[in-house]
């Protein structure tokens, strides 16, 4: 979102009609949810995508239109037999998009403001009125920018917002995907997740190297230079060297932080586990077999980690997808951590009961 909203500041200020058009609801199956975005220029060329297929080139076609008129509207779009794909594909879902032409720097500083929020990555909401009636007459397709303080911070159109659009704010925090209340659709930007990898051998660096492409936040961690190093991990946010109980101590973890154990060995894994198993962490997993995770949580569980922390360690990480080499492993491993990011709760399949259940080993007194 931020390279496309570059892109339409540079439009504006290069003096080109654009359209910016946004995908705001969603209803059934579609190629895109809510949050897709999409600019269209009145030469018909085009920057980020609604899904492609026949029904973003008739969002496309009327975006065109809308530009000759300068005023916003909500289209409506039924995806059957007229918007199938050219192979007869049909979603059978429905599409509410917004289409907005942009023309000038005053229209331009609604989205100046989205990109000064998404370049602080505190998560912020942009509330678009749906439903004039629902939302008590405020008009269609007035749009109000939330920050992360539940604070109205920019508007584009009524500048007084309905008064139940606070009430059916979720938190950004709890980090809510796109959803309508009341006639307000609320399109969610969620803070980036950081992912510390500890361990930079070849799993840490195919899972690091994968994750960055899903717009997780690399940290790379261990304590040999020869592999936590910037030629092995390019998109690396931070690389740390040092032994790991001087730089796990001060790892910056916070709700939104995932954390992969990936050492070179058990001892190690043991080590960086202890360290960050009651953190904050979204998510903590470690590698292994089994019997190497039990073994571990045992050591832990004597030396006074409690238990309720362990249980929450996804060990084995990793979706079972039959993984054998090191890229199909990495993406076992990503494919939870996606799952755990952007879902309410992970589907019951890919839930396991922890290893922590199976042990015997009692309580520290």
């Amino acid at each position: 979102m931020r390279e496309l909203l570059l892109e339409l500041e540079q439009a504006v200020q290069q003096q080109k009609p654009v359209c910016y058009t946004c995908l705001v609801e969603t209803r059934g199956s579609t190629p895109q949810k809510p949050g897709a975005a999409m600019l269209i220029f009145s030469d018909g060329s085009q920057v980020g995508t609604l899904g492609g297929g026949c029904v973003e080139a008739e969002v496309k076609r009327r975006a065109l239109r809308v530009l000759d008129s300068d005023t916003p509207e909500i289209m409506t779009f039924q995806l059957d037999n007229d918007y199938g794909w050219d192979d007869g594909l049909i979603c059978g879902g429905r599409m509410k998009v917004l289409v907005d032409p942009v023309r000038n720097a005053d229209d331009l500083q609604y989205f100046r403001t989205m990109l000064q929020q998404l370049a602080a990555d505190q998560g912020c909401t942009e509330a678009i009125v749906l439903n004039p009636e629902s939302a008590e007459g405020i008009a269609e397709t007035d749009r109000f920018l939330i920050n992360a303080d539940a604070e109205i911070v920019a508007s584009r159109g009524n500048p007084q917002p309905p008064a139940q659009l606070q009430a059916g704010l979720k938190p950004i925090q709890n980090r809510p995907r796109p959803y309508v209340n009341a006639g307000i659709a609320y399109l969610t930007f969620h803070q980036t997740c950081q992912l510390i990898v500890i361990g930079c051998g070849h799993v840490g660096q195919k899972v690091a190297e994968l994750a960055s492409d899903v717009d997780f936040e690399i940290i790379a961690v261990d304590d040999r230079q020869e592999y936590c190093n910037a030629e092995r991990f390019p998109s690396a946010k931070q690389l740390i060297v040092g032994t790991f109980d001087t730089t796990l101590a001060d790892l910056p973890i916070n709700r939104d932080t995932f954390i992969i154990i990936v050492t070179r060995g058990h001892n190690h894994d043991e080590e960086a586990l202890g360290y960050v198993a009651q953190s904050p962490a979204r998510y903590i997993g470690m590698i292994g077999s089994r019997r190497k995770v039990k073994l571990i949580f045992e050591d832990l569980i004597r030396m006074g980690t409690p238990r309720e922390a362990l249980a929450r360690v996804h060990a084995p990480l990793g979706f079972d997808i039959g993984s054998q080499t090191v890229p199909e492993i990495a993406l076992s491993i990503v494919a939870e951590l996606v799952a755990w990011r952007n879902l309410d709760e992970v589907p019951a399949a890919y839930q396991r009961t922890s290893l922590v259940e199976e042990l015997k080993t009692p309580d520290p007194a």
